[in-house]
């Protein structure tokens, strides 16, 4: 009887999961003795009764690494440790069902699981690892925002999507003499922004790390239109925030996620250059889940592609616990305790953000 190791994505879906998938199950067609099984929808595929469980061979993963998206599906709501339950008011509240997770595993003959997902789906890595759970994580959120990996596949296709959007905003600001503000992804990571306000040749680059004064962007924009440039383009991370505000968010009350949605900051912005007294015609655009979607690009393509083979083998040699990485440009793994102890930021003080200040892009400090 063949061993057998689930496969899941959860979280955000990203450009690059589906190549993941595929080289996890190219790597296993070498072993004889192991299959692939996945899990719909994150864990909740297996959690679900009856499950919802596919066989993942060569046949079912024949060129998906060029798909955006995720074969086996995902979400954010759900899982082992916050089951949605509805109450028999109609309210809604969640349960904890790992030590079912465990017991369905036993019966289902799973070996190992390869958790494909963000912090919080490496936070739930961890606790079934801490529950006795052979477990591998790989890495995924287009906002780079992992610790102990230097990158995380979907980020480089993110940044490309937003380059673009920004390349557009440019030339529309420019013809009609326009403040631009691009808001991207990012909570709590400024990368997205950062790496689109310098490759995209925005003036104003506002991020989670630096809160902004809003004073200083309307120097920029008075000094642009005192040079007769009379136009400005603005690139802002959702979770950037002035000095003393807080992030823009907002609530949805939905079983099993308790996480706030971050939106809004790019047309806080634009309200409070307005009232400020800024004369100059302003446009916001939410870039959203476009960021998202759509084929990965070659980095990605490589990057996601050598994480899943080294998954695999991390399974094969009983490594469990552990995180694959991308570290000074070679793969390897780390301690998924590691990898979630802290989110990684853009520092201020960084080279990246000197490069973005000397190229006349402000931060707002």
């Amino acid at each position: 009887m063949k061993k057998r190791c689930l496969v899941l994505t959860g979280g955000g879906d990203c450009p690059g999961l589906n190549a993941v998938l595929r080289a996890i199950v190219k790597r296993a067609s070498l072993e004889e003795d192991w299959e692939i099984i996945g899990s719909i929808d994150a864990f909740n595929g297996i959690l679900k009764e009856p499950t919802e469980l596919v066989l993942l061979d060569n046949e079912r993963i024949a060129g998906i690494h060029v798909k955006g998206g995720t074969i086996l599906g995902t979400t954010n709501k759900g899982g082992p440790f916050n089951w949605p339950v509805k109450n028999a008011d109609g309210s809604w509240t969640t349960r904890d069902r790992s030590d079912e997770l465990i017991e369905i595993l036993e019966r289902e003959g799973i070996n190992a699981i390869i958790n494909i997902g963000g912090d919080g789906s490496q936070a739930i890595s961890q606790t079934l690892f801490e529950k006795g759970v052979n477990i591998v994580g790989v890495p995924k959120t287009i906002d780079n925002d992992l610790m102990s990996t230097d990158y995380t596949f979907g980020f480089q296709t993110a940044v490309e999507i937003a380059t673009d959007a920004l390349d557009k905003l440019v030339t529309t600001a420019a013809s009609h003499h326009r403040i631009m503000i691009l808001e991207v992804m990012g909570r709590e990571a400024g990368w997205i922004a950062l790496y689109t306000a310098i490759s995209g040749g925005a003036e104003v680059c506002l991020i989670p790390e630096i809160p902004y004064n809003l004073n200083e962007i309307i120097a920029k924009i008075e000094e642009r239109t005192a040079s007769g440039k009379g136009f400005v383009n603005i690139v802002i991370a959702e979770g950037a925030y002035p000095v003393g505000g807080e992030m823009s968010t907002f609530r949805i009350n939905v079983a099993g996620k308790g996480k706030e949605y971050l939106q809004g900051a790019g047309n806080k912005l634009a309200a409070d250059l307005k009232a400020a007294g800024v004369k100059t015609d302003i446009r916001a655009t939410i870039l959203g889940h476009i960021q998202r979607g759509g084929s990965p690009c070659v980095f990605d393509r490589m990057l996601a592609t050598q994480f899943g083979v080294k998954a695999f083998e991390l399974v094969l040699d009983n490594k469990f616990g552990q995180m694959v990485a991308f570290i000074d440009n070679d793969i390897t793994d780390v301690t998924i305790k590691e990898a979630i102890i802290n989110f990684n930021l853009v520092d201020p003080d960084s080279y990246l953000v000197h490069t973005a200040k000397s190229i006349g892009i402000i931060f707002g400090d």
